[in-house]
Formats: structure tokens, C-alpha cells, sequence
């Protein structure tokens, strides 16, 4: 499955503008816990902060609630900020693989701003990943609170993203009887023909990407996250006055 080219992502860039009034954004993330029967000697490996076992969907999910990239396989015990530090996501942008479009205008402005995914509160901040200032940091109105509902509103596509394929695939809702790798390809088909149904329910000529990440066991770890670099929180803050007046 291909990895969105530069004109993809900037395409999605657009749509995501038009749509939900969040400029220079790629991608929204976010993890999701599938249910799994209980792995054979795998311990508590799997078993997750709510008390069942599973593997995680890590996913980026475009402006019309396709997955455009997919990690699947993580262990259940891991946090979605720990899956995104240890996986394939991360390394891929920071390496250059996914080629992400170079620093643009905001629209109607003087504003320099990378291209971005978004992500909620347990993702770390990062030059390309702008995540919500703290609640204890905002007062209703003002600006970080104003950025934060721009960024939450855009980032809901995700979250129905999820909610959709739920409602779309029994196999979901209970734990999934079989070995975790067939595990991962049953999430996996989920999340193709959820984006062939897109297509079908919004007929487009665009193609549909959709890229899979299959990663090993050994690399899942946890991990405690740094103060966010001084870089990260400056690009937040293009995003952040860029808002004050759009």
C-alpha cells in the first residue's frame, strides 16, 4: 500500500482546511485498544489499563475519515504516546520516508508554518505533531483555549473514524479468537474496506491511501517523555496566533 506523496498530503491539507478550518494539517492520530483473546505465554503483555487484553490500532486518518496510515500490533499495555515513540510513524517522518511537504504560508497570512499531524494530550509535542495546551494552562476564551477547540474540532474525524468501523464490524466488539498475527490482519481488512465504503458513500476520483505498519514485538516499550523542545512549542505557537485573527 503506498505512502501519501507530498501532493497527497497536501491535498489532504486542503480538504482539511475547507472542512474544518484547521490549515497545514496531514493527519489527525490516534490509538484504539482491539479486543484479542489472551496470547499463550504472553503474560500481562497485553492486558490493558481497562482490563481486557489487546493490541493497539495506531492510526492517521485524513479530512473525510479514511486511514491513510495504519500501525497495528502493539502491545495492550502500552500507551498511545509509547506506541507512537517506539513505532514506525515516528521514525518514518523523522527519516524522511514519508515525505512531508515543506513549510508553507497559512492561508491569508504572514505565518510560516510546518505541515502537521494532530493529536490529543498523550502524544508528545513535536515540530510536525501539535497536541492541546494543558487545561490548567487555559482560561475559557482566550486564545490557548481557542486554539484547543480548533484543534479538538479537526481531530474528531479520528475519533469517528473509530467509531465507524465499531459499527461496521461485529468482529470488533468482542475479542478476536485467533493468534495475534492474523489478529493484525483482520484489523488491518477493517480498515481498507472501511475506506472503500468512504469512497462508495462520497463517490471521488481520489485514490485511496492506506498504509499498513507491522512492527516487531521487541520494539514495544513504554517510555517517559521529555519537556517538549523549545521548537515544538514555537511551532504551536505559529498555529496558535494564526488563530487569534482566523
Amino acid at each position: 500500500m503506498p505512502v501519501p506523496t507530498e501532493d497527497k498530503f497536501l491535498h489532504i491539507a486542503n480538504d482539511f482546511w475547507q472542512k474544518w478550518q484547521f490549515p497545514n494539517c496531514i493527519g489527525c492520530i490516534d490509538g484504539k485498544h482491539i479486543r484479542i483473546k489472551k496470547p499463550k505465554k504472553s503474560g500481562s503483555m497485553y492486558y490493558n489499563y481497562k482490563g481486557f487484553f489487546s493490541i493497539i490500532l495506531l492510526a492517521i486518518t485524513d479530512a473525510n475519515y479514511k486511514f491513510i496510515m495504519v500501525d497495528i500490533g502493539a502491545y495492550g499495555k502500552d500507551n498511545d504516546a509509547g506506541v507512537f515513540d517506539t513505532g514506525l510513524f515516528r521514525r518514518a517522518i523523522e527519516c524522511g520516508k514519508i515525505k512531508v511537504p515543506a513549510k508553507d504560508f497559512l492561508p491569508s497570512s504572514n505565518i510560516k508554518a510546518p505541515f502537521v499531524l494532530l493529536g490529543d494530550s498523550a502524544f508528545p509535542l513535536k515540530t510536525y505533531l501539535l497536541k492541546p495546551f494543558p487545561d490548567a494552562n487555559t482560561v475559557p476564551g482566550d486564545d490557548k483555549d481557542r486554539f484547543n477547540y480548533r484543534l479538538s474540532r479537526a481531530r474528531m474525524v479520528v475519533e469517528c473514524s473509530f467509531g465507524s468501523i465499531a459499527s461496521k464490524f461485529g468482529i470488533l466488539s468482542r475479542p478476536i479468537a485467533t493468534d495475534v498475527d492474523n489478529a493484525i490482519h483482520i484489523v488491518k481488512a477493517t480498515t481498507i474496506i472501511h475506506n472503500t465504503a468512504c469512497d462508495l458513500e462520497a463517490p471521488s476520483n481520489q485514490t485511496s491511501y492506506s498504509t499498513t505498519f507491522q512492527r516487531q514485538q521487541s520494539l514495544r516499550r513504554s517510555r517517559r517523555y521529555n519537556a517538549s523542545t523549545r521548537e515544538a512549542l514555537q511551532t504551536r505557537d505559529l498555529f496558535l496566533n494564526f488563530f487569534k485573527h482566523n
